[in-house]
């Protein structure tokens, strides 16, 4: 009979025997908490179809038992990534499908030279401790990411979309606001057609340009309490405002994101690096290959990457598709497109 959570003081999981066969090999894995062992799992498996996938195993869960068919390699990297994910169930953390890339990804790294600690792999990954929930790093790439926001003032997180650059940015500065290192979080993005289309929209102008900024509210919800984010709005201690708002001010005591920077002009880009303020925080981010500015206009983020490169103080971090969090399918849509000839005389790249 499996253990439940109530016989046991303690949570790992508890690994049975290895039988093998002339053509794979199968790994019985037992989990102690039948709660964690569901959330696992996934909702209708998807969890471990995710695993299958990546992997090249056969999984098929009874219970809390886990059952792994596949080539001993195979079979040893499932188990590592399922006792990975289940030391964050047990701590009552919701399980997504990144999350699962994201152990995938970490185990495949790390090899099988070395004893496979599920504890210790999952520290080696920088947080960032929210009041409403962790945020931890799922990828290499974030890894750097992460530990860059803490270390300096100016920092570029450029690459695809689904590597998780403004995500994490807006987390690093719910957390700078939550401790009281800065008095608020400035959020802005250009907003490309901002001019007669712009006035055509309905209402006034929060409304006009809060299309163009919706990404930055859904992740101050995610990551904050709704009452907090809704205090914040009001009282201007949160402020979510198209670039064009940034002429003339000098931004002090803030966490200062531009988001979706490569549809700046060079222009743009260097008035909104010069509102840096003394003990301000600010942070780039954009998509290189998106990049919707008229014909011939070239991008302000490639400008602006290119001669800050190796500035003191200023650091960037380069996501590739292979860093893409957000549905695996999406980074083989990145790399088919990245792997694609250039259209010539579209004006996008």
């Amino acid at each position: 009979m499996p253990k439940s959570a109530s016989d046991s003081p303690t949570l790992a999981p508890s690994r049975k025997h290895d039988v093998q066969t002339p053509h794979e090999a199968q790994i019985v894995v037992a989990f102690d908490d039948n709660g964690a062992a569901s959330a696992l799992v996934g909702p209708y498996g998807q969890n471990l179809a995710l695993i299958e996938r990546r992997l090249g195993v056969v999984a098929d869960s009874r219970g809390n038992h886990i059952t792994i068919a596949g080539s001993r390699d195979g079979c040893d990297a499932a188990r590592r990534v399922l006792e990975m994910l289940y030391e964050q169930a047990v701590r009552s953390q919701d399980i997504a499908q990144g999350d699962v890339e994201g152990a995938i990804r970490a185990v495949i790294a790390q090899g099988s030279l070395f004893e496979f600690d599920p504890k210790t792999a999952k520290s080696q990954f920088e947080e960032i401790n929210l009041r409403k929930r962790p945020v931890r790093a799922r990828t290499a790439a974030q890894d750097a990411y992460i530990r860059a926001l803490k270390r300096h003032e100016l920092v570029f997180g450029i690459g695809p979309a689904g590597t998780g650059k403004t995500w994490l940015a807006v987390a690093q500065a719910c957390q700078l606001f939550e401790r009281k290192e800065v008095d608020r979080i400035i959020l802005s993005r250009p907003a490309v057609e901002a001019g007669e289309r712009l006035g055509f929209l309905p209402g006034d102008m929060r409304e006009k340009v809060d299309p163009y900024l919706r990404p930055i509210y859904d992740a101050l919800y995610d990551l904050m309490d709704s009452r907090i984010v809704e205090r914040g709005l009001q009282s201007g201690e949160i402020e979510i405002a198209p670039l064009a708002f940034m002429r003339g001010r000098t931004l002090t005591n803030a966490a200062i994101i531009l988001d979706e920077a490569q549809n700046t002009t060079s222009m743009q880009m260097k008035m909104f690096l010069t509102r840096l303020g003394e003990n301000s925080r600010m942070i780039i981010t954009g998509d290189p290959s998106q990049v919707d500015l008229p014909n011939g206009q070239p991008s302000g983020l490639a400008e602006a990457a290119k001669l800050l490169d190796g500035v003191e103080g200023i650091t960037q971090v380069k996501f590739t598709a292979q860093d893409v969090i957000r549905h695996e399918l999406v980074a083989r849509i990145v790399a088919a497109y990245e792997g694609a000839p250039k259209q010539p005389g579209t004006g996008k790249s």
